[in-house]
């Protein structure tokens, strides 16, 4: 069979990128043959980051190329994470790219923990990523990325992020005793989260991860309404219970104009390390219900195990204690299929819209 340009394109037309579920045509460039070799050599241009996941995102490509005997392409791998759109008024914190919120109906589903582990996820993939922990009143990232200490300031008008395990972070935590309660109303709790968010010299972030309070208050309304989030996750049990107050989290951003990227079932299932036995302590197929009544896609399922509980209590949550463990594994599917779902949405075009004076005349 003689490959021409054209069959590429067509192959890269009906091929589908596994993470963003567009064809492959729309992020490849650079499409070249060597009629005489028959040498196929591209650029694959992702809007997400790749970096230990490349072979899996190429392979559904690379199976393609060879059911048309071109076997080792030269494929050039370049990542673009570029500024998706957010709701029109709100500004734009600089430097950062994405903001996406995690989020949940209620307490005690894991929210914090999975956050942080998706944080994690995305950096080792190569993007620049940071955390900031919008949770005044129970701050749980400072014990999450084992950092203590109070942020530096140069200026004495904005801080630095602290680091830990590669991220940046913003919290409350880092700024008051670990024993002393916020004890602050409303408008001063969304007074100090503007302040972590807008006075935290991030620098340069792809992705801002918004570990959000629960709830539906004011303190999260507000947050979903002043801050530029590109989307947002919502993290639930199976149980009916959270399910009931995840579709309230998941209603509040649909209000607010703030697209819902999907659901994640946390504490899906638990094994026992003894004999194996699986039970669904929590109920079974929540988070597919809903996503299928809300028509978002379920992102994926975390179990209930022992591991990811001491790895986070211990200040090294599972994607840093046991990075080729089975749980870190399905994190990093996750974090991909979300990063995938950002790079569809539509970009931030207002950079480049030109501005627009108008001038008064005199006569």
């Amino acid at each position: 069979m003689t490959v021409t340009p054209e069959t590429i394109q067509a192959l890269l037309e009906r091929t589908t990128d596994p993470l963003s579920g567009r064809p492959f045509k729309e992020s490849v460039k650079d499409v070249a043959v060597d009629l005489a070799t028959g040498q196929v050599s591209l650029t694959f241009v992702p809007g997400y980051p790749v970096g230990r996941s490349q072979a899996m995102i190429l392979a559904p490509l690379v199976q393609a190329l060879d059911a048309v005997d071109v076997r080792d392409a030269k494929i050039t791998v370049v990542p673009k994470i570029a500024s998706h759109a957010v709701r029109a008024g709100v500004d734009r914190v600089p430097g950062v790219k994405n903001i996406i919120a995690v989020a949940s109906g209620k307490g005690g589903v894991g929210k914090s923990t999975t956050a942080v582990n998706l944080a994690l996820a995305l950096r080792d993939e190569g993007a620049l990523v940071g955390v900031l922990d919008a949770d005044i009143y129970g701050p749980s990232v400072p014990l999450l990325i084992n950092v203590s200490g109070r942020p530096d300031s140069a200026d004495g008008k904005t801080m630095e992020p602290m680091v830990g395990h590669g991220l940046k972070a913003s919290s409350i935590g880092f700024l008051v005793n670990a024993d002393s309660p916020a004890i602050w109303r409303g408008p001063m709790v969304t007074q100090a989260l503007e302040q972590l968010l807008r006075k935290t010299n991030w620098g340069e972030l792809d992705y801002l991860i918004v570990d959000m309070p629960p709830g539906t208050g004011d303190i999260a309304l507000t947050l979903a309404q002043r801050v530029p989030v590109t989307g947002a996750v919502i993290v639930t049990t199976p149980q009916d219970i959270a399910l009931l107050d995840a579709r309230k989290g998941l209603r509040m951003f649909e209000k607010v104009e703030v697209p819902v990227l999907g659901v994640i079932e946390n504490m899906s299932v638990h094994v026992c390390a003894e004999c194996g036995h699986i039970e669904h302590l929590f109920g079974q197929g929540g988070a597919e219900r809903m996503a299928q009544e809300f028509s978002v896609p379920c992102l994926g399922r975390l179990p209930l195990t022992l591991a990811i509980r001491e790895n986070a209590d211990a200040g090294h949550p599972t994607i840093v204690a046991n990075p080729d463990s089975a749980e870190a594994s399905l994190y990093r599917e996750i974090a991909g299929r979300l990063a995938g779902l950002v790079a569809a949405l539509p970009k931030d075009m207002r950079s480049k819209m030109p501005q627009v004076v108008v001038e008064k005349r005199r006569e």
